[in-house]
């Protein structure tokens, strides 16, 4: 008897359109210059523009980061908010590159990984917003991450040697060439069953990977744009608003039709919602805002 090949694994199907991205971070810094020069010499990317305490940065397309400053802004603590920010480098070429500047530069790191799905370099911003430097594998040599290969059995060290190989021979880039984006954002919440219900019921994710400590969610089979997880432990505060940290993330849809149902979808489970003029702005059950705006 012949036994067929057992199927791919399926994933989960989001309530969001495939087209789903995630756009710019809005960070608060307590000190514009020190972190303006900390984001364009040590990560690559440049001044799009300025407005007195307010600096958008990119790679001369769509806005990144946002800085904000507040020389008031406390540390962040034990509670709600950013873990970290993912900046999705378009090649692992990029990654390496990236790496060579933290180097000259002597920013230190806190890890690199390799996930399986992506490598990454994890570090600090001066004001302790985390980041995490990442840059996909191709998507047909993604593991399963809802099994035990994947996300559930840790990441494996990442192989600098062969990353740095890719650019063997190349002097320092001094900026990120384009392409670079957001490619999610992992964040500290008090409770992982009220933050599921945000992110799946409310915004419309799929649950890729449940850990039981942190979860990932997403749209179009990625795998995830959005983590969560209570590893600052169970029941932490929500955000405090005189913090370091995210002021915002945004999530862009693809039309006027599903930001309608996303609004609808966050009211339905009594998620507080705001109209902007640009979009929509929600608050996750430990305080995070998120902007969903229409593509275009």
């Amino acid at each position: 008897m012949t036994v067929a090949p057992a199927a791919a694994p399926t994933a989960p199907r989001a309530a969001l359109a495939d087209a789903t991205r995630l756009r710019d971070v809005h960070l608060t810094v307590t000190d514009l210059e020190r972190s303006l020069a900390f984001y364009e010499q040590a990560i690559g990317l440049q001044v799009h523009r300025r407005d007195g305490a307010v600096a958008a940065l990119g790679t001369g397309g769509e806005d990144v980061v946002v800085l904000h400053e507040d020389a008031a802004a406390k540390p962040a603590g034990r509670h709600g908010g950013l873990y970290h920010v993912a900046l999705l480098y378009p090649s692992r070429e990029e990654l390496a590159r990236v790496a060579i500047r933290l180097a000259v530069t002597r920013v230190p790191i806190q890890g690199a990984s390799n996930h399986g799905t992506h490598e990454a370099i994890y570090l600090a911003d001066p004001d302790g917003n985390g980041l995490e430097l990442a840059a996909d594998f191709p998507r047909e040599q993604w593991p399963d991450i809802s099994g035990p290969e994947g996300y559930g059995g840790g990441p494996a060290p990442i192989d600098l040697d062969a990353l740095l190989q890719a650019i063997a021979g190349e002097g320092l880039t001094p900026h990120a060439a384009p392409g670079l984006s957001v490619g999610h954002v992992h964040l500290h919440v008090g409770d992982l069953d009220a933050a599921t219900r945000f992110y799946r019921d409310g915004l419309g994710f799929a649950v890729m990977t449940d850990l039981g400590t942190a979860v990932f969610v997403s749209a179009a089979g990625y795998h995830h744009h959005v983590g969560f997880n209570v590893w600052r432990g169970r029941g932490v505060p929500p955000v405090p608003a005189d913090a370091v940290g995210l002021r915002h993330w945004t999530l862009v849809v693809a039309n006027a039709d599903e930001l309608a149902a996303v609004r609808a979808r966050l009211q339905a489970i009594g998620a507080p919602v705001e109209e902007r003029e640009d979009g929509v702005l929600a608050r996750d059950p430990s305080g995070t805002a998120v902007l969903v705006v229409v593509e275009g």
